[in-house]
C-alpha cells in the first residue's frame, strides 16, 4: 500500500526509451494491415450475409462447408458460435444480400434434411449500406476528436489538447493494429468500443492534466518536467484502482459474456490498458517535449 500512497517513479525520465517501443508497436500493426490489404471488416462494413444455425447435434464444421459451397456460395466463413451446435455462416457481399440469405436457409434445409435445424437469425447488409456505415464511423470518430481539441482548448491550453489527442490517436490505432495482427474482424460493436476508448482515455488524461495545471500554479519554482512527474506520481493510485476495477470487469465479460459481445469487450480490454498506458507516459511526454521545445525557442530569440 506504501507504493500507492507515495509513488516516485521517474515517468518522464523513462519517454525516450517508452516513446520509440510505442512506435515500434504501432508500425507492426500499419505493416499489418498492408499486409492484410486492409482491415478484416465484418458485413457491418462489407456488405454480406449472416446466418446463425442451431443443430440439434453437435456438427462438422467441414461438413455445413460442403453443403454451403456445394451450392455455389464459395468464400463463406463458417464457425462455431457458441457451441459445436451452433454454427455462424457469413458471406461477404457477392450479390443480392436477401437472396443470399434465402438460398442459405433452402440448401441447408434440403441438404442436411436428416438433422434438427433451427434457423436463429439472418442478417443482410447490403453494400451500400455497409458503405454508408463505414463512412458514418469514420466520421463519428473525426468529430469526436475535433470535439476534444475544443473542449480541452477551453478548458486547459490547446497544447494540452494536442497532448490527449496524440494520446488518443496512440491508443485508437494500436487497438486497431492488435486486431489486424489477431486478424479479427472490424465490426460496429469494434468501432463503438473505440469510441469507449476514447472517452475513458479521456477522463484518465484530463484527471492528471488537472492535478498538472493545479501544480504549475503552486510549484512556479520547479522546472517543468519535474512538476509534470509529480502529478503523474499523485494521481497514480486512483489512475491504476479505476483500470484494475474496470479491468475486472471486462475481462469477465470477453471470458463469459458469449460470442455477441466478445469483439466489443476485447476491444474494451485492450483500450483499457493502453489507455492507462498512454495517460501516463503518452499525454505527458508530449507536454514536457512541447515545453522543451518553447524553452528552446525561447532561449533563441533572446
Amino acid at each position: 500500500m506504501q507504493f500507492f500512497r507515495n509513488p516516485r517513479i521517474n515517468f518522464v525520465g523513462m519517454r525516450r526509451r517508452i516513446m520509440p517501443i510505442s512506435l515500434a508497436l504501432i508500425l507492426v500493426g500499419l505493416v499489418s494491415v498492408g499486409l492484410h490489404k486492409g482491415f478484416n471488416t465484418s458485413i457491418d462494413f462489407a456488405g454480406g450475409t449472416l446466418v446463425e444455425v442451431q443443430f440439434g447435434e453437435p456438427v462438422a464444421l467441414d461438413e455445413v462447408r460442403d453443403v454451403v459451397e456445394g451450392a455455389g456460395l464459395t468464400g463463406a466463413e463458417i464457425t462455431n458460435f457458441g457451441s459445436d451446435r451452433e454454427i455462424l455462416i457469413k458471406i461477404k457481399q457477392i450479390g443480392e444480400a436477401a437472396e443470399t440469405a434465402r438460398q442459405i436457409e433452402s440448401v441447408l434445409q434440403e441438404q442436411m434434411a436428416n438433422r434438427t435445424i433451427d434457423i436463429r437469425r439472418v442478417e443482410s447488409v447490403g453494400p451500400k449500406i455497409g458503405s454508408e456505415l463505414k463512412t458514418a464511423s469514420f466520421w463519428a470518430i473525426i468529430y469526436s476528436l475535433v470535439g476534444i481539441v475544443v473542449y480541452i482548448t477551453w478548458r486547459f491550453e490547446f497544447r494540452f489538447a494536442i497532448a490527449a489527442i496524440i494520446a488518443l490517436i496512440h491508443d485508437v490505432l494500436f487497438t486497431l493494429g492488435f486486431f489486424s495482427v489477431a486478424n479479427r474482424e472490424i465490426s460496429i460493436p469494434v468501432i463503438a468500443g473505440l469510441l469507449t476508448i476514447v472517452g475513458y482515455s479521456l477522463n484518465d488524461t484530463i484527471v492528471v492534466f488537472d492535478r498538472i495545471r493545479e501544480n504549475l500554479h503552486s510549484r512556479k519554482r520547479e522546472g517543468y518536467s519535474v512538476v509534470v512527474n509529480s502529478s503523474i506520481n499523485e494521481t497514480l493510485s486512483r489512475t491504476v484502482i479505476t483500470s484494475l476495477t474496470t479491468l475486472v470487469v471486462v475481462a469477465c465479460l470477453v471470458i463469459i459474456g458469449g460470442p455477441v459481445i466478445r469483439d466489443f469487450a476485447l476491444t474494451l480490454l485492450v483500450g483499457v490498458l493502453i489507455g492507462t498506458y498512454s495517460s501516463i507516459f503518452i499525454a505527458s511526454s508530449v507536454l514536457v517535449e512541447w515545453e522543451n521545445w518553447r524553452s528552446k525557442q525561447r532561449k533563441r530569440k533572446k
